[in-house]
C-alpha cells in the first residue's frame, strides 16, 4: 500500500478534533448526583463550617498550559482553579449545573458586583414561576456575597445562601462558592479574566 493511501486511510479513521472550543456549549447529561436547591430567602451560611475538606479553599499543585490569572472550572470534579503559576493553583469547591444545565467553553468575566441583587432570568422564571422577580442583595440571596458575570451569558460565578450545595449538581448553569471563598476569588481577579469551563 502506498504512503499516500495510508495517509488518506489514517485521515478517514481519525477522530474529529474541533479547531476551537465553543464559547458556551451545552454538555451531555451526566450521571453526577443532583439535589434540590435551597429556596431563596433562606440563609444557611452558618453551615460553611460543615463543608468537607476537599471543597475548602486550598493551594494545590496543578499542571496546565494556561497562564497565571486564568480560571478553570472542572464541572466533573466540582472544583474551580485559579492558576497562580509555577504549577500551583488556588482550588475552590463549587456547585455546578444539574443535568441538562451543564455547559463547557471559554468566557471572560464581564461584570463584578458585591452583595448583588438577584433578578432571575426569564428562562428560570418560566421553569419556576413561583420565584421572586427581584431580591435585594444580602443574607438569603441566592447570589451570595459576590457575583461575576461570564460574557454575555446568563451564567455567573457567585456566592450562595446554601453551602451544603457545594460539590453538588444543583444550579441552572452557574458556579457557586461559599461566600468567604467567592469574596477571596473576587479580590484576586479583574474584569476580563479568562474562564475555561471543562468537563473531564
Amino acid at each position: 500500500m502506498s504512503l499516500l493511501r495510508i495517509f488518506i486511510l489514517a485521515l478517514l479513521v481519525a477522530p474529529a478534533v474541533p479547531s476551537a472550543p465553543a464559547l458556551a456549549a451545552p454538555l451531555m447529561p451526566s450521571q453526577a448526583p443532583t439535589m434540590e436547591d435551597v429556596d431563596p430567602g433562606i440563609d444557611h451560611t452558618g453551615r460553611d463550617r460543615d463543608l468537607p475538606s476537599e471543597f475548602r479553599k486550598q493551594s494545590v499543585y496543578y499542571r496546565t498550559e494556561q497562564p497565571p490569572g486564568t480560571i478553570i472550572v472542572n464541572t466533573a470534579d466540582r472544583h474551580l482553579y485559579l492558576i497562580m503559576g509555577n504549577g500551583v493553583a488556588m482550588r475552590y469547591g463549587v456547585g455546578v449545573g444539574r443535568d441538562g444545565f451543564q455547559w463547557g467553553g471559554i468566557q471572560k468575566i464581564t461584570l463584578k458586583r458585591e452583595w448583588p441583587d438577584w433578578v432571575p432570568p426569564p428562562e428560570m422564571i418560566s421553569r419556576q414561576p413561583y420565584l421572586p422577580r427581584w431580591m435585594a442583595g444580602g443574607p438569603g440571596n441566592p447570589l451570595g456575597a459576590r457575583a461575576m458575570n461570564l460574557g454575555a451569558t446568563v451564567y455567573r460565578i457567585h456566592g450562595t445562601n446554601a453551602p451544603e450545595t457545594i460539590g453538588q449538581a444543583v444550579s441552572s448553569g452557574c458556579f457557586r462558592l461559599v461566600n468567604d471563598d467567592v469574596a477571596d476569588l473576587y479580590s484576586r481577579v479583574p474584569i476580563g479574566t479568562k474562564v475555561l469551563v471543562q468537563h473531564q
